[in-house]
């Protein structure tokens, strides 16, 4: 059930994305990117959107890998690799927005905050549905 939930999360945060897309810019500036994306867009208008759906096709996949997992759609590859590195970039990603000085984002540091605690979250129900899923089969 854990991945279920984060493969729902991470597809549902994939079309968010593509969603961000129409209000590009105030999605930029929320999640403290509107920066780097405008000097982005410096080298060509198109990449801050090229970008944007590469990260949402990447935050599909762990959906598929989580829906997989939990046995709802077919087996994808490298299935139990893919749900502990999914894990570790999640609980990486979380840890290190903590511990770092999140005052160099534009993005509102109690906003910084929900975003570490939120991939903390998703992170932990990649490995610790791995480990249940995985712990359980092997007896």
């Amino acid at each position: 059930m854990m991945l279920r939930i984060g493969g729902y999360i991470n597809i549902i945060i994939a079309i968010g994305h593509i969603i961000g897309l129409i209000w590009a810019q105030q999605m930029f500036e929320v999640t403290g990117i509107g920066t780097e994306m405008n000097e982005l867009a410096l080298t060509h208008w198109s990449l801050p959107y090229i970008l944007t759906i590469l990260v949402s096709i990447v935050f599909f996949i762990f959906g598929l890998y989580g829906l997989s997992a939990d046995e709802i759609i077919r087996k994808v590859p490298f299935l139990k690799l893919g749900i502990f590195a999914i894990a570790a970039i999640y609980i990486v990603r979380g840890i290190g927005e903590l511990i770092f000085d999140i005052s160099r984002q534009e993005a509102d540091p109690i906003a910084e905050t929900i975003y570490s605690l939120i991939a903390l979250s998703i992170g932990f129900l990649f490995l610790m549905g791995g480990l249940k899923k995985w712990k359980l089969k092997s007896k």
